[in-house]
């Protein structure tokens, strides 16, 4: 059909987390390294325009709260134009592998967020 696969977006979002966290100096590897895991609740998903194969997109991702036991993102993904094609957010809970149980943030990410709550 030549648009892009509607799927894909979760994708897109994940990996807008991954490189948050990498802004921040955070590996969302070594955070499940030391056993801590951050399943997503919830997604939303707003489309706007199509995205057609072979456009570059930009993912401009925020982290709306300083995270507690869950955090919160939101995702704008725009084109080449920098025409808005879809918004979303997602909301994930920190979660303690060994425990099997939800768990507050790891204070190395409230630290490293705090400044921006300010």
């Amino acid at each position: 059909m030549g648009y892009l696969y509607y799927g894909n977006y979760a994708t897109y979002y994940e990996v807008g987390r991954v490189e948050a966290m990498r802004s921040l100096g955070l590996s969302y590897k070594e955070l499940e390294d030391s056993g801590i895991m951050m399943p997503v609740l919830d997604m939303q998903s707003v489309f706007v325009k199509p995205a057609y194969y072979d456009d570059v997109l930009n993912v401009a991702t925020t982290i709306t709260e300083l995270p507690k036991v869950r955090a919160f993102f939101s995702y704008e993904i725009t084109n080449a134009n920098n025409d808005i094609i879809n918004y979303g957010k997602t909301t994930l809970i920190f979660f303690n592998w060994e425990r099997k149980k939800p768990c507050r943030a790891p204070q190395e990410l409230v630290d490293k967020l705090a400044p921006y709550f300010k």
